[in-house]
């Protein structure tokens, strides 16, 4: 069999050599690049290739920025769980001296007027905080942190910024017992201030007072202050004691007044321990009184 006139298949034509291809391709490209930048007629095409593959630029980073996003969130929500922790802990110990510190600015206030009340009675005081109340369910008493030792008496007035509390009625070497005014077996020599009226106060052992023994038709009115009168050399003259609330005339021949104390008879904390200005006199013995006329009926 001959194989003349015979030509070989296409697929085994043979192009231009591999070199004169990559010349012509970098060739093109050069062309193209340079072409491009001095027209730029191929910016409309990058545009519009940027906004047609977005979606798959979006879609090939999810996965990435999925990850990163949960592990800041992650670490950002443990962190502001510490933060919260902290803060929390601040916070407690803030509203802790906030506590401490408005208690001090009360006592601070307190501890002022206590000193204004010194300064304006003028006699010796030993200043004293209330320990707790006395045990006994049916007195009004209060328990200092002051006694013998700090040179408290019995019979010394005790007083807080507004008025007279009480009357030390027991003293122990570093305590002292007060029977307050409201107590039912405290008695105390008052007048009003508006015209010297005096009378005696009592407690009513329900955190009210009343004065006693005043006639019907006294001068003496709701709303009149009273003070201690000084008459039974114990309570310093001029102590604001208490305010009248209302006079009852119709019960028989003494009013029936009741008063409430000026001082925060249930409520202080801090008091001062009043000295007295004088001792009162001796009571006269029953020969000093038997001599006192004859000495009189010879003059």
């Amino acid at each position: 069999m001959t194989l003349a006139g015979h030509q070989a298949p296409p697929i085994f034509n043979r192009g231009p050599a591999p070199l004169v291809r990559l010349l012509v391709f970098v060739s093109l490209c050069l062309a193209i690049l340079v072409a491009d930048l001095r027209f730029r007629y191929l910016e409309v095409l990058r545009q519009g290739l940027s906004v047609a593959t977005y979606p798959l630029q979006m879609a090939a980073a999810t996965p990435a920025d999925f990850v990163r996003n949960a592990s800041v969130y992650f670490a950002t929500l443990v962190k502001v769980q510490l933060e919260n922790a902290e803060l929390r802990r601040q916070q407690l110990g803030t509203g802790d001296r906030l506590l401490r510190y408005a208690q001090l600015e009360r006592e601070n206030a307190q501890l002022r007027s206590l000193l204004e009340m010194s300064q304006r009675v003028g006699v010796r005081s030993i200043a004293a905080d209330v320990l707790y109340d006395a045990p006994d369910p049916f007195s009004r008493k209060v328990i200092l942190d002051r006694g013998a030792q700090q040179g408290v008496e019995t019979g010394l007035a005790v007083v807080d910024a507004a008025g007279l509390l009480g009357q030390v009625t027991r003293v122990y070497p570093i305590q002292a017992e007060v029977t307050l005014l409201t107590d039912r077996e405290q008695a105390i020599p008052v007048q009003v201030v508006r015209n010297g009226l005096r009378g005696v106060l009592f407690g009513t052992g329900q955190g009210r007072l009343e004065v006693r023994f005043i006639i019907a038709t006294a001068d003496i009115q709701p709303g009149d202050t009273l003070v201690t009168s000084g008459l039974d050399g114990v309570f310093v003259p001029g102590l604001p004691v208490a305010e009248i609330e209302s006079v009852d005339r119709d019960t028989d021949a003494f009013a029936r007044i009741l008063c409430r104390p000026l001082a925060g008879v249930e409520r202080s904390t801090q008091v001062l321990v009043l000295g007295r200005l004088a001792l009162p006199p001796p009571r006269p013995t029953a020969e000093q009184e038997v001599a006192a006329p004859s000495t009189r009926t010879k003059r």
